[in-house]
């Protein structure tokens, strides 16, 4: 059957994907438009399960937070060129999701694939996308944070999102001072907020590491556990966020600036998600 320009272009409005790739699919479908979608979708299926083993290191990491900074989020929506990820059509999808999550706030991956992002929900978009630009891409990473005060950060070009979660209502100072504590994550990458967030195994490999090197250097037996605490308390300095060195002023650590900002201020919690 004849099909005209103007469905193939309404099909394309609809679904972005491709002119020849649209009218192929409404020859397919007799002209039907639904048809022709769910065609789409099924190519998209095709195209994402023969490139499922290929690797998709790039994309973007979106962060937002909600408008009385409570509610915040991190979406990492992966392709598999630097050429797709830079894309403005492809940021503005992966901003499309995080908006999603901001406003219904899923408590993982899956659920968030159920969601409506535009008129079908995002696991159906996702093929969609993956028909029209011919690459893998998904959904790889998550973030849900909820609180009194959240400050978000993007980094690099969208390869690096951060969420700062503080202790106190939002303020145009706290705000500010967040979103330095959010640029010293990103740049120092800490393990935690301090030595009580931690994990045990980690402690006890810094010990290991500190009492191995005290050997090596021929320390007296006695004195070899001394050493190696004192090790793992520069390991804490160095590697917990409020005990770090202020990027901005290395005269003072991060939760000193904090307190100089707001009395009592400090950070709860931090998500960082990073590309590759």
């Amino acid at each position: 059957m004849s099909i005209s320009a103007s469905e193939v272009n309404n099909l394309r409005k609809a679904t972005g994907a491709g002119l020849m790739d649209c009218k192929k699919a409404l020859t397919e479908t007799n002209g039907d438009f639904d048809a022709a979608v769910d065609f789409l979708r099924k190519r998209g299926a095709k195209i994402a399960a023969k490139r499922a083993d290929r690797e998709a290191t790039e994309g973007a990491v979106i962060a937002l937070t909600s408008a009385d900074n409570k509610t915040g989020v991190i979406v990492l929506l992966s392709c598999e060129t630097d050429f797709v990820a830079k894309n403005d059509g492809f940021v503005a999808f992966a901003k499309e999701i995080a908006e999603v999550a901001l406003a219904e706030k899923p408590a993982d991956i899956s659920a968030l694939k159920t969601l409506k992002v535009g008129a079908v929900a995002l696991e159906a978009r996702l093929l969609e996308e993956v028909a029209k630009i011919g690459e893998k891409i998904d959904v790889v990473h998550y973030e849900l944070v909820e609180g009194e005060n959240i400050v978000p950060y993007i980094h690099a070009g969208n390869r690096m999102g951060v969420l700062v979660e503080m202790n106190n209502a939002a303020t145009d100072a706290n705000i500010s001072a967040g979103k330095d504590v959010a640029m010293q994550i990103a740049a120092m990458n800490p393990v935690a907020v301090d030595k009580d967030g931690v994990d045990a195994a980690t402690v006890e490999r810094e010990m290991k590491i500190g009492r191995e090197q005290a050997i090596a250097e021929g320390k007296p037996e006695n004195i070899i556990d001394r050493i190696a605490e004192g090790k793992l308390q520069k390991f804490f300095k160095e590697n917990t966020l409020l005990n770090q060195d202020f990027v901005k002023d290395s005269s003072m650590s991060v939760a000193k600036m904090l307190d100089g900002v707001e009395k009592g201020l400090t950070i709860k919690q931090f998500k960082r998600v990073q590309l590759g």
